[in-house]
């Protein structure tokens, strides 16, 4: 029985065109190949057996396209479309292309996405067909994988199908989308066959047609023919009655019955079905009624049969409501309670809906016909043409007036009036015809029919343009006439561009066309109109280019400037001075300065702007003013001009200000003039001052100084101070003077005490004495001795009378004397009320022309048997002191002092050091003149390569840096002046640890006892033996334990030992020094055997412990904050000890203070000290000893922590899968080390939001 469908909603399942015919493309005609596509996870969801339906947008606009086909999986074409454009933006950078694969092969489709504007990963779907999501249908025969190369930041998603089947083949869409971005991209799949058996044509599914009397009932619809699909050869099964499925099928069942059979039409059935259940009820008058449906072929005949309960009823039979006479075509029989109507010869309009009255009760069928195939005897031809030419396609099938479908590119072309194609039907030619071909008129065009289809290709040129007259150049100027002409051999329309922007008729401009001729025509040229201007014939790929140029003379606008063109300027301001400019094309600008040009660039610049050009100075200088020459240039003339720069400014700053004279709490202070007042004459000063230690100055005077001369006051006792000058005139104040050079208002100390005589000799006096008792705020900064011989007069000293009657009055001097033989008082509170000379009629002479700091100093360079006279000042910063006199003239003579050697206390005794100590001895002695020192060695002089000898006038020092054993001895020490001599002797022991001691001897055994026998060490350390150590040690295990200490004697007994153990013993020898370095030990053992009974040790070899290095625990991926130090763990066993190397990105690191490496017990450490982003990467840890080497590594990512980016106190990662939102600026990520990529996606996507949220 034939399979009802509607018009409109055609089948999807249909049998497969012969193998000669070329299938149509996927997506037009063959859309309903998308539910097969089920097949394909069927192996890995056996159980699914459930088919989608489409969705109700696909099925509720069936009309607006009649050769359009829904499927199950599939929605109305119309789906696609409901996308807005203008959210489409292109981000595939390589988009899966259509491809063919032979049945049971595999196949790959790959789309590529660039993800550099990406802050996450874009959404990717696959779809067969408008909405078919292909994820959920993942499996053995559909793969679906994605992959990101971090390299060149590439997102990768390919689709993988498996043993391809031929019903996989149609067409396939790509959808990538990132936010508000989206991209699809449609691809076509062809599966060829791989067997060479010709597949069957089912023809019922040529038999659809719409029902109900509806325009165009019992038209047929070939969309079925134009999916091939392969029939199976299977076992011949008996003809299923689909309507019986349905009626007796569960409603949840008949998509899959829909699926299973070929169905496309299902609802049509549906509605056929419902009418049919709802007759479906005991009758009265019929005892049986029609079958469901009928089916006959074309000119066939068909019988319809009832039986009625009562032979006696008045039967009408209808056809679509209307009654059906007796006729040639219809013959009604009875037969008993049989009444049969034969209908003959049966047409396509026989194909309706029949049922038959008795009574008031009615019985309804349904009868099917169907048209045996249309051929196709004469197939299209290929054809060249030329645009607007007249074109013919033709072809011829097996029947008159039959149905047949035109496609172009697989897309049905319908005969609509509005349509630029017209078909044309004589007979069994049909023609397809395009009254003025168009160049989108070049295609594939195909013509179907139920038994058979033919191609051809249309491929329409342009005919060869050419250019009869060219456009030329042209040059004009400022208001004058704009005339392009140009002629080509073809009367077409075209369209003028200029700058590459197309152009409009308007008022002004003129657009005209007559023939091949094309003007354009602009009445009064502006300098707009200036630019590169093209003619573009349409449908042609050619241009006609020219240029029009349009000039005009420079000129300079001067009127804002004053009178002599003259523009002042305050010296350090910035002056900008825009001249405006007219002329075209753009005039050359050119600043001078006398012969000098001024370039666009430095402190005095020219800027030039379309319509003004800009002379600027920057912090303008005095040297900057006189006069500029602008000059303009272009091609229509010249013009130039000159403009007076003048520039003010402030005076210089003074000179530094000296400070000539210094009170308690005042000074004085002088300044000079500034050698430039700036232009202006000066109106006066400020002076201002401030502490030395201080960076805050204050003004001492708000109304201006006249003079150059001022007087600050009110200062603190003891406070360095420094001042400074600032210059006026009638433009500003000056910069400040440099800082006079600092004082102190304060006076001079008090003079020296305790002045006194510490040495003589024959050409020196050393004299010493105490600081002032009154220092001061000002402080000390040191002392003066000077000298004069007695009796010298020098007359210069009268001018100073006031000063030493003033030191007379205050009169006295204290002096100490160290128990000379000259006979000078050694009282030091002695006081003399005057001088014991005339200190104005003395020569004196300054001993030391630096300043001392020490309160001791040697006169030198004194002639023997002279007597001097000595005084000493204290100086500070406010001057020197009064001096303070030795009471008595002292003589220059040595005085012999006898020597004498103070040996310290512990040098009296032995003094003991160990061997590699430092010895260093140090041993006063006096002397005077000259003492004379000399050491000795048990006798021999001292090697001073060995032993060093330090001699000063009061001590002598011998030293040692290492001390050895051969430095051992007596040392003999004498000092001599001129006759006289002392001694002195030190005894000096270096010891070191002592030799082992000499042989051992097991000298008997018994019982668990052994007696031991030794020689003491011949070497003792320089140190007596103060005893001996004795360990044993198992001959098993050999581990030594100590058995005796400290013991003194060469002999002793082992007791306690275990029985049937053999032990080897050893002895260290011991003074004071430690034990000795080695032990002696028993070559010979012990065994401590049981009685009667002698047991044999089993040999066995050393164990080798050695081991290439091996990680026990290797090193883990970590993720760092920046700022926060960071460690690498990892450990590793070896024998030998390995030797740790670390590497970052395979380099070693060495020597670097950012990273410390630490190794105890195997484990191995790495830290990193306050990591920024740029420390990330890969780090190894390398082992290596003699046996081999080993590597483990692992990454480090550093992130960037920010808090309070959104709520205070709460991280936000800048690195890794964490997303800011707002808050930070550019120039912060920048200083924090954030990489500017990041930072850039990072402003797009705040960006973003923004976008978003308005």
């Amino acid at each position: 029985m034939p399979e009802p469908t509607k018009k409109d909603e055609t089948e999807t399942e249909s049998a497969p065109p012969p193998p000669e015919q070329k299938t149509p493309q996927e997506g037009e005609t063959g859309k309903g190949k998308d539910m097969d596509i089920r097949e394909m996870a069927s192996s890995s969801d056996e159980d699914d057996t459930s088919v989608s339906t489409p969705p109700a947008d696909g099925m509720s606009k069936p009309a607006e396209r009649k050769d359009s086909v829904w499927s199950i999986g599939e929605g109305a074409p119309e789906e696609t479309e409901k996308r807005d454009d203008s959210q489409r933006s292109t981000l595939f950078i390589e988009k899966p292309q259509s491809g063919s694969v032979s049945v049971g092969g595999n196949i790959t489709f790959i789309a590529k996405v660039e993800a550099k504007d990406l802050l996450r990963k874009p959404n990717v779907k696959w779809f067969k067909g408008k909405w078919m999501d292909l994820a959920s249908k993942a499996g053995k025969h559909l793969q679906l994988k994605e992959s990101f190369e971090r390299h060149t930041k590439i997102h990768t998603f390919e689709m993988h199908i498996i043993q391809a089947k031929e019903n996989y083949a149609g067409n396939y869409r790509c959808e990538v989308s990132y936010k508000d971005k989206f991209d699809s991209c449609s691809f076509d799949l062809e599966v060829t066959e791989s067997s060479q058996a010709a597949p069957s044509i089912d023809i019922r599914s040529a038999f659809k047609r719409s029902g109900d009397g509806q325009d165009d009932a019992g038209e047929l619809d070939f969309s079925g023919l134009l999916k091939r699909r392969e029939i199976k050869q299977q076992e011949e099964e008996p003809e299923v009655d689909v309507w019986e499925l349905l009626k007796n099928a569960k409603p949840s069942e008949y998509e899959k019955i829909a699926f299973q059979y070929g169905i496309t039409d299902l609802r049509g059935m549906l509605k056929r079905l419902k009418r049919m259940r709802r007759e479906v009820k005991k009758s009265a008058a019929f005892a049986k009624g029609l079958d469901p449906a009928y089916q006959v072929d074309k000119g066939g005949k068909v019988r319809f049969m009832v039986e009625l309960a009562d032979p006696t009823v008045e039967l009408k039979w209808y056809k679509n409501g209307q009654e059906i006479r007796p006729s040639a075509k219809y013959i009604f029989e009875h037969k008993g309670n049989q009444r049969i109507l034969f209908i003959n010869n049966c047409m396509m309009t026989d194909d309706a809906r029949y049922y038959v009255t008795a009574g008031d009760e009615k019985c309804s069928t349904e009868l099917f016909v169907r048209d045996p195939p249309i051929l196709v005897t004469k197939g299209l031809e290929d054809t060249s043409t030329y645009v607007g030419e007249r074109v013919e396609l033709s072809c011829e099938v097996s029947e008159d007036d039959a149905n047949v479908k035109w496609f172009k590119n697989g897309v049905e072309i319908t005969n609509d009036p509005k349509s630029r194609y017209r078909i044309n039907v004589e007979g069994k030619k049909h023609t397809l015809i395009i009254e003025e071909a168009a160049k989108n008129d070049s295609a594939t065009y195909s013509v179907m029919t139920t038994g058979g289809q033919s191609e051809a290709k249309l491929s329409v040129d342009l005919r060869p343009l050419k250019i009869s007259l060219a456009l030329e150049d042209q040059t004009v100027r400022l208001g004058q006439e704009i005339h392009l002409k140009c002629e080509i051999s073809e009367n077409v329309e075209g369209k003028w561009y200029k700058n590459g922007q197309l152009i409009e008729a308007s008022d002004r401009v003129k657009l005209y066309h007559k023939g091949r001729i094309h003007r354009f025509v602009i009445a009064s040229a502006a300098v707009d109109d200036e630019g590169e201007y093209m003619f573009v014939p349409d449908a042609y790929n050619i241009n006609i280019p020219c240029k029009v140029h349009v000039v005009d003379p420079p000129k300079l606008h001067l009127d804002g400037l004053g009178e002599g063109n003259t523009v002042t300027v305050v010296a350090g301001n910035k002056l900008r001075l825009e001249i405006p400019i007219t002329g075209e094309p753009t005039p050359k600008v050119m600043w001078s300065k006398g012969d000098k040009w001024i370039t666009d660039s430095g402190r005095i610049r020219a800027e030039t702007y379309p319509d003004s050009s800009c002379l600027v100075i920057d912090a303008a200088e005095r040297e900057d003013s006189g006069p500029f020459r602008i000059t303009l240039k272009n091609e229509a003339g010249e013009d130039t001009a000159l403009i007076n720069i003048k520039v003010v400014d402030v005076p210089d700053p003074p000179e530094a200000p000296n400070v000539t004279e210094v009170g308690e709490d005042w000074c004085i202070m002088t300044w000079e003039p500034p050698a430039n007042d700036g232009g202006s004459p000066i109106l006066g000063y400020f002076i201002e001052r401030k502490k030395k230690q201080s960076s805050r100055w204050m003004r001492l005077n708000f109304e201006l100084c006249k003079e150059t001369t001022f007087e600050p006051k009110k200062m603190i006792e003891g406070v360095a101070y420094e001042v400074r000058v600032f210059a006026v005139n009638a433009v500003g104040i000056s910069k400040p003077s440099m800082p006079s050079k600092s004082f102190v208002p304060l006076a001079v100390t008090s003079p020296p005490t305790l002045l006194a005589v510490d040495s003589v000799t024959d050409t020196t006096v050393t004299m010493k004495w105490r600081p002032p008792d009154h220092i001061g705020a000002a402080g000390l900064d040191g002392y003066v001795v000077e000298y004069c011989f007695e009796g010298s007069k020098c007359s210069h000293f009268k001018a100073e009378t006031n000063q030493s009657e003033n030191l007379k009055q205050q009169g006295f001097v204290q002096a100490s004397l160290d128990g000379f033989s000259q006979g000078i008082s050694t009282d030091l509170s002695e006081e003399l009320v005057e001088p014991p000379f005339n200190p104005e009629a003395d020569e004196w002479i300054v001993a030391n022309p630096e300043l001392t700091d020490k309160t001791k100093f040697t006169i030198t360079g004194l002639p023997t048997g002279s007597k001097i006279l000595v005084r000493v000042k204290a100086v500070n910063a406010a001057g020197e002191s009064e001096p303070r006199y030795h009471p008595q003239p002292i003589l220059v003579k040595e005085v012999v002092e006898p020597p004498k050697i103070r040996l310290p206390r512990h040098l009296k005794q032995t003094y003991t050091r160990r061997v590699g100590e430092t010895v260093n001895l140090v041993i006063p002695f006096q002397g005077r003149p000259r003492a004379k020192v000399s050491w000795q060695k048990n006798g021999s002089p001292i090697d001073k390569n060995q032993i060093n000898i330090r001699n000063t006038e009061n001590d002598t020092i011998i030293f040692i840096r290492k001390a050895e054993r051969s430095h051992s001895g007596e040392y003999d020490m004498k000092v001599e002046v001129e006759n006289l001599e002392d001694k002195a002797t030190i005894d000096i022991q270096i010891v070191d640890r002592p030799g082992p001691p000499e042989v051992v001897t097991i000298e008997d055994v018994w019982g668990e006892n052994v007696n031991l026998s030794w020689k003491p060490p011949k070497d003792d350390g320089n140190a007596a033996i103060t005893g001996y150590t004795i360990q044993k040690a198992d001959k098993k295990s050999m581990e030594w334990f100590t058995v005796m200490e400290h013991y003194h004697r060469t002999c002793a007994t082992i007791n306690e030992l275990v029985i049937g153990n053999e032990y080897y013993f050893r002895i260290f020898a011991e003074n004071m020094c430690g034990l000795s370095e080695d032990a002696t030990m028993t070559k010979e053992s012990a065994l401590i055997a049981k009685d009667g009974k002698v047991y044999k040790y089993p040999v066995y070899d050393d164990f080798d412990f050695s081991e290439r290095p091996l990680f026990t625990q290797p090193l883990v991926n970590t993720f760092a904050v920046a700022g926060y130090n960071a460690t690498l763990n990892c450990s590793v066993r070896g024998n030998p000890k390995p030797k740790i190397t670390w590497l970052k990105n395979k380099v070693v690191i060495m020597n670097d203070p950012k990273y410390r490496m630490f190794s105890n017990q195997g484990v191995c450490t790495l830290e990193i000290r306050k990591p920024s982003p740029y420390d990330g990467g890969n780090y190894t840890c390398r082992a290596v000893n003699e046996l081999g080497e080993a590597e483990v590594d692992c990454k480090l990512e550093v992130k960037v922590i920010y808090h309070g980016v959104i709520n205070p106190g709460e991280p936000f990662f800048l690195a890794g899968n964490n997303q800011l939102h707002s808050g930070l600026s550019f120039f912060r990520l920048l200083m924090d080390g954030v990489p500017p990529h990041i930072i850039d996606s990072y402003m797009r996507e705040v960006q973003a939001n923004k976008t978003e949220g308005k």
